[in-house]
């Protein structure tokens, strides 16, 4: 008989401010280490139900088998992907096949050296016979820093990242990305700006915060309160409206055994 260990338990929570609504999930995970199988729950506020399950390392080294099936009742929507992931040093890929749609395939893969990294993915439509979507990306990832530039959206949509750790306590990121194909107004600037830090407290805790050049503010904090529990609070907000209910404001609980 196999036996399961359940390695975590999640409860998420979120209200949205204008219409009042709650969404939440619950999220478990089932893992038998020994035949390398992982079995992911999920069941939202909404009543869609989804199930993952992993096979890892057991045909063969670097091999990860996966099957997603998802399940809405009030809709008879259902969804359901079969993927395949082999990495080995130096490179990593990735297949997915949709089923309910198209079907639709896609793939990725990613080969790194020396810091450097280069990759790209691909979706195609199986029944329509055509590409629906591309992209490439290029990085350099360092013990202290990384870089990275990506190209979205069948190259029309491009990125630059940075993120630097600047001590044990404190770390720090920007992002910048511009949309070649959208139409800049004086309220929306054709490129979009953020930048963001972390900071820890202590061992037991940090605070997360950034902002983007639209001036929504991201406000975070997590806590362990004790081995295998952490609980985190955070919020958006919209600093041009705050008198207005355009906030969100979410918690979260996470255990571990």
């Amino acid at each position: 008989m196999t036996t399961f260990y359940l390695a975590t338990f999640n409860v998420l929570g979120n209200q949205d401010n204008k219409s009042g609504h709650i969404n939440g999930e619950l999220k478990t995970k089932y893992v038998d280490y020994k035949n390398g199988l992982t079995v992911t729950e999920t069941w939202t506020t909404g009543n869609l139900l989804t199930t993952q399950i992993e096979l890892e390392n057991k045909v063969a080294k670097g091999l990860k088998l996966d099957i997603t099936g998802g399940f809405l009742p009030s809709e008879g929507k259902k969804s359901a992907k079969v993927g395949v992931q082999y990495k080995q040093l130096g490179f990593n890929s990735r297949a997915y096949v949709d089923l309910f749609k198209g079907p639709t395939f896609t793939g990725d893969a990613v080969v790194g050296r020396d810091g450097f990294l280069v990759g790209g993915d691909v979706a195609y439509d199986v029944g329509g016979a055509y590409i629906t979507r591309f992209a490439a990306a290029a990085g350099y990832t360092a013990p202290e820093y990384s870089v990275a530039l990506h190209a979205h959206n069948s190259f029309k949509v491009f990125s630059a990242s940075y993120y630097h750790r600047i001590n044990a306590d404190l770390e720090a990121g920007a992002k910048a990305v511009w949309d070649s194909k959208a139409h800049p107004t004086p309220a929306k600037a054709p490129v979009h700006l953020e930048v963001g830090a972390k900071l820890y407290l202590d061992r037991d805790a940090f605070v997360k915060a950034k902002v983007n050049n639209a001036g929504v503010l991201g406000l975070g904090y997590t806590q362990a309160l004790r081995k295998g529990v952490k609980v985190s609070v955070g919020g958006l907000f919209d600093t041009t409206k705050l008198d207005q209910a355009a906030h969100k404001i979410g918690l979260s609980f996470v255990f571990e055994a």
